[in-house]
């Protein structure tokens, strides 16, 4: 990762680890908005059918467990402020989750088994938002998953 103003970044910080245009989102949704369902699939190509594999990993290495600290959100805000010359990035709602669940990310995944053969355009994992107060950390983390 590249340097910020503070040395060098964090390589485990998740919140650094989405597209820098997901850290507005957070303020894209209507009111009121409360829960949000994604899921990826296999749009089509050359073959018919697809592996799903690689999801545990992704899960196991960033997900599992508290992944969220002070430390990384602190990072986050001024990389952040650095980034769009003015405060876009939602230090509230990661301070919620901290708080609230202890650096746990408050996230229902579901998937297909890993090794599955699965034909084109089905479903092969869905991701939901399990906390009304936190929907946006659905397409937050589209990019790493």
């Amino acid at each position: 990762m590249a340097a910020s103003a503070h040395g060098e970044l964090n390589a485990d910080n998740i919140i650094l680890l989405a597209d820098s245009y997901k850290v507005s989102h957070y303020k894209q949704y209507p009111p009121g908005t409360s829960h949000l369902y994604a899921y990826f699939e296999s749009r089509g190509g050359k073959y018919p059918n697809c592996v799903f594999f690689g999801l545990q990993y992704v899960l196991k290495r960033w997900l599992v467990g508290p992944v969220l600290t002070e430390a990384m959100i602190v990072e986050a805000a001024d990389v952040y402020k650095l980034h769009f010359g003015q405060t876009i990035f939602n230090e509230d709602g990661w301070r919620y989750i901290l708080e609230t669940y202890k650096g746990h990310i408050p996230l229902r995944i579901k998937a297909v088994p890993e090794g599955s053969i699965i034909p084109v355009k089905n479903v092969m994992f869905s991701v939901e938002s399990t906390d009304p107060k936190v929907p946006w950390l659905v397409t937050y983390f589209e990019v790493l998953i």
